[in-house]
């Protein structure tokens, strides 16, 4: 419990400090605002065989998309974001291309103002999967690169919903609060299925598929959530943006609090040409017995619209 608190208070941090410089703009109009991004980057080496300092041949790719629909109507908002990013990365010696990056995100947060203040009343949704397949590899016995398919689309889905109060200062800052969340987590039957042994089926709950237990597809939780954002501006052409999402299970080991962060961070080279840093840090104990890290690096063609 007291590591999972000083982990929230590390990511956390950021996002206090971002608050005290967040940058004052006018009060939004109504109606809708709409905005979003697409940034392609790609890296390749290649070496022939002459070449003696070593090195194999390899090229990686990204692809993201972020997309923002917000709507003000008086005391109402609604704000909407979609993000779907997917990497690739093939070096010579393996014999399948790797994923390095798979997500497709729906945020949707409801609200009505409180009196004149930065607080409202909310609603929110959150759905997540993946693209496309997910593998674990090894070798076989042919001394061969194998692979076994562990993950796929909607396996595991994640959907949380439920009311709670948002404060927002602007569309860069704001942190929506939701003490009553239900969780769905959704997988495929063929990674659950066992069939009817009762040794089978007490050694997968041992160690359940994303928390579903054998021969399920769905487990269900109920909790309380928090989840933040924060975007500023670090210098003219260098911004920062920061994603925080906690959840607690009260049904289950509600001290293991789940943690996902991210940060992004963008340099702007030109209107077409951008730098972007990427380093994320999950935590969930259905899925991992610790931290999953993700860190990335790249430039290349981003279009705003």
């Amino acid at each position: 419990m007291k590591k999972n608190l000083l982990l929230i208070l590390i990511f956390t941090l950021p996002l206090a400090i971002f608050a005290q410089d967040a940058d004052e703009k006018e009060a939004p109009k109504d109606g809708w605002h709409k905005a979003g991004n697409i940034s392609l980057l790609f890296s390749q080496a290649a070496f022939n065989h002459e070449w003696t300092g070593g090195g194999t041949n390899n090229y990686a790719a990204n692809l993201a998309l972020t997309y923002d629909f917000n709507y003000r109507q008086g005391k109402l908002v609604w704000d909407n974001r979609i993000i779907a990013d997917y990497g690739i990365t093939k070096t010579g010696d393996q014999e399948f291309m790797r994923k390095t990056n798979d997500r497709l995100e729906l945020n949707s947060i409801l609200g009505k103002q409180i009196k004149e203040s930065n607080w409202y009343y909310s609603y929110f949704l959150n759905f997540k999967t993946q693209f496309t397949s997910g593998y674990e590899y090894f070798e076989n016995v042919m001394g061969e690169e194998d692979r076994v398919e562990a993950t796929k689309f909607l396996s595991p889905g994640y959907i949380q919903t439920g009311p709670g109060v948002l404060w927002k200062k602007n569309d860069n800052l704001y942190v929506n609060i939701s003490p009553a969340t239900a969780k769905l987590i959704l997988v495929s039957s063929e990674f659950t299925d066992v069939g009817n042994d009762p040794i089978a089926i007490a050694a997968f709950n041992e160690s359940p598929y994303f928390g579903v237990k054998a021969n399920e597809t769905s487990r269900f939780e109920f909790g309380a959530s928090v989840s933040a954002y924060a975007k500023i501006k670090l210098m003219e052409n260098i911004s920062a943006e920061n994603i925080l999402n906690l959840y607690s299970n009260y049904l289950d080991n509600p001290q293991n609090v789940d943690i996902d962060y991210t940060l992004n961070v963008v340099m702007t080279v030109n209107k077409w040409i951008n730098a972007n840093a990427t380093f994320q840090a999950i935590y969930d104990d259905n899925a991992v017995q610790g931290f999953q890290i993700r860190e990335a690096l790249g430039i290349g063609v981003t279009y705003g619209f």
